[in-house]
């Protein structure tokens, strides 16, 4: 008998979807071998009481999974994109990146159809910079309050009544089957969405053939073009939490892509933006062109203003 192939994910109801889903497409692919799930809590889970941004980004939510990958206790972990830091650290590789889900922002409130419906001093929530800036700048209008806890925390406070909405991955609430709670899809000339939203991605200790033949499977050639050039945008640019980076690239006809992106101060009050198309075997590179494209243009002054504050 093989040994079984075990999987590394969050404990957050949407974390182990995401884990089940990838379990039942490796056991389809590998019959005779036993398909795991290790659940485990992560530091970002814990620490709910602040601002992302303010207690290590998003590596909080993938550090214990990979220590139990190098400790051999799981073979590979599974994560939301979005959540995946732009460098991986040493010893670990992003094996595979799956297809996507609906990479929109969705609107979730009791009472209003669009962001534009939302009225002066409306409490909107939200735990990304990305969200805030883009919603400042063209709903100055509202209060924006931040927003921790997994999907059905952040839910359970708007039913509470503590904010008049709140912003959150489309993906996931159609994971969970909420697809319901959706008010309004954002479209992305709206808001603009974060690197890797809507993808799931495989990671794997480096150096292992074995584990990679195995990610080859779950990988979505397209999706995976798509996500690279978003990453590598905003790499170039120093995405972390503290910074307030989109960037979105959708498919077109004949193996091209079409990437927009944009850099923003957190009020709202700057932002710089831009687009490149290309071929999808070009991706990171044309990322990192579209990079250097809006730090020429002001963005380089805007990133050292918001990590100088």
């Amino acid at each position: 008998m093989s040994e079984p192939l075990v999987i590394a994910s969050r404990e957050s109801r949407l974390a182990m979807w995401q884990a089940e889903h990838v379990q039942r497409r490796l056991q389809a692919q590998h019959p005779s071998r036993e398909v795991q799930i290790l659940g485990m809590t992560t530091r970002g889970d814990q620490i709910l009481d602040r601002p992302l941004a303010a207690i290590g980004g998003k590596g909080l939510f993938i550090k214990e999974l990979e220590v139990a990958m190098a400790e051999g206790r799981a073979d590979l972990a599974v994560h939301s994109m979005k959540d995946v830091p732009m460098d991986m650290p040493e010893g670990f590789v992003l094996a595979a990146i799956s297809e996507r889900e609906d990479p929109r922002d969705a609107l979730v409130s009791p009472k209003y159809d669009s962001l534009s419906a939302l009225p002066h001093g409306a409490i909107v929530g939200t735990s990304s910079l990305r969200r805030e800036a883009q919603l400042r700048a063209r709903f100055p209008h509202l209060v924006i309050k931040p927003l921790r806890g997994n999907l059905d925390t952040r839910l359970r406070k708007l039913d509470d009544g503590e904010f008049d909405a709140i912003i959150l991955a489309a993906a996931g609430l159609m994971r969970l089957g909420l697809a319901e709670r959706i008010r309004a899809r954002i479209d992305p000339a709206e808001m603009l969405p974060a690197p890797g939203q809507g993808a799931l991605g495989i990671e794997i200790c480096d150096g292992q053939p074995d584990m990679q033949r195995i990610a080859d499977a779950l990988a979505d050639e397209s999706t995976a073009a798509c996500v690279k050039a978003e990453r590598a945008f905003s790499r170039r640019l120093g995405g972390s939490c503290h910074l307030p980076i989109a960037g979105f690239a959708v498919s077109e006809a004949h193996q091209q892509f079409w990437l927009r992106g944009l850099v923003a101060s957190v009020d709202g009050t700057q932002i710089v933006s831009g687009e490149c198309r290309g071929h999808w075997a070009d991706a990171e590179t044309l990322g990192v062109a579209l990079a250097e494209t809006l730090l020429a243009q002001g963005a380089d002054a805007l990133i050292r203003q918001i990590n100088a504050g």
